[in-house]
């Protein structure tokens, strides 16, 4: 009883602090994934329909990111980048670093759903005179995005999981308030308890909200991989 007693006291102590660390992770996540559904649909339109140049671009882009570890990358431009010059702080390299590496990774989401429309639709969109843009516009663009929100929701989920990893630069998330928090009170599994708790509330609303909006705009008869 007393455990449970001073794990809630625990909780009531922290929590402020566990909160500000969320805020953070929520904003990061939140400009991560934003930055990286930009880049990320560029990239996948540059694979589809760019000239051999675009897609060779594109795709040493994509094969780089997806080939080297999100840690290494986030050390590359937090500890590295110094070396040429280039000093940026703990907060701004993780958004980078992460906006990155999820770009790479919405790219073959995006590029995966445009493929899946029919080839069809766009010779019918060239045959009434629409242009090549205009179609992939209006036609194509709408309904890959559709397909591809149940992989980009997994995507969202990872992200903001991954944002534990700005801690390693000092970025005020909430695994490093967590971990100056247990290194002061030394009650390290009962922190980390808590920050786990505060993960699966997080990710078990962001499933709920993002499981209604692909029901409510999914294309009956099509579906996109999980």
């Amino acid at each position: 009883m007393n455990d449970i007693v001073g794990f809630f006291n625990l909780i009531y102590e922290i929590g402020p602090q566990l909160l500000q660390g969320t805020g953070v992770t929520l904003e990061l996540t939140a400009i991560c994934i934003t930055s990286g559904f930009i880049i990320g649909l560029a990239l996948a339109l540059g694979r589809v329909y760019g000239n051999i140049i675009i897609y060779a671009i594109s795709t040493t882009y994509v094969e780089l990111i997806r080939g080297t570890p999100l840690l290494v990358q986030l050390f590359i431009i937090y500890y590295g980048l110094p070396d040429v010059g280039i000093l940026l702080q703990p907060l701004l390299a993780a958004g980078i670093a992460l906006g990155l590496n999820t770009s790479a990774y919405q790219a073959e989401y995006f590029r995966g759903a445009i493929q899946s429309v029919s080839a069809g639709q766009m010779t019918a969109a060239r045959s009434i005179g629409m242009s090549k843009v205009g179609a992939i516009k209006s036609i194509i663009l709408p309904q890959a995005l559709r397909i591809a929100i149940p992989s980009w929701s997994n995507e969202l989920i990872y992200m903001l999981k991954y944002t534990s990893l700005a801690f390693t630069v000092g970025a005020p998330e909430l695994m490093a308030k967590a971990k100056i928090i247990a290194a002061r009170n030394f009650r390290y599994l009962e922190v980390f308890i808590i920050v786990a708790l505060i993960y699966i509330v997080i990710v078990t609303l962001f499933t709920k909200v993002l499981d209604i909006i692909e029901e409510r705009v999914k294309i009956p008869g099509l579906e996109g991989g999980r």
